[in-house]
């Protein structure tokens, strides 16, 4: 399936209303999550199979014995800390947080998705630049609940 193609079967599938789409063929697995009626996140994710399409904007897995949670990545695109270069930053380092707050923007696909934390806690790491490019399951923050 070529670009063109997958922006079309995206169209469909809104046009019709459905919450969630997924494709698989041989040899790629794509899934996409819209947006419900008041909702904003909106998440999607293009990989090669036989990867798992992963079903939260927010995959938080415990990092190895330092008690901190990380917030990863749902899908390649590139990271915003703020939702303009005018606006201040989502969230920085010592930042108190609560599960569903948006912490980021990741752009894919021109649609601006927000990033919300899975976890109650503090942020004790930013772990990349601002207007990078960040890749599936990349971690973004470190979170101590």
């Amino acid at each position: 399936m070529d670009f063109k193609e997958l922006e079309k079967f995206i169209a469909i599938a809104k046009e019709a209303g459905a919450s969630e789409l997924k494709y698989q063929n041989e040899d790629k697995k794509f899934g996409i999550s819209f947006p419900v009626a008041g909702a904003t996140p909106v998440s999607a994710q293009v990989m090669s199979a036989p990867a798992a399409v992963p079903s939260a904007a927010v995959t938080p897995s415990a990092s190895k014995n330092d008690g901190l949670i990380d917030v990863t990545c749902p899908f390649v695109g590139t990271f915003y800390r703020s939702p303009s270069p005018e606006d201040p930053a989502y969230s920085k380092v010592g930042d108190k947080v609560s599960k569903g707050q948006v912490l980021c923007i990741v752009e894919a696909m021109k649609i601006m998705n927000e990033i919300e934390s899975d976890v109650a806690g503090e942020i004790v790491e930013i772990c990349v630049e601002n207007e990078t490019y960040v890749e599936f399951g990349q971690v973004l923050f470190k979170v101590k609940p």
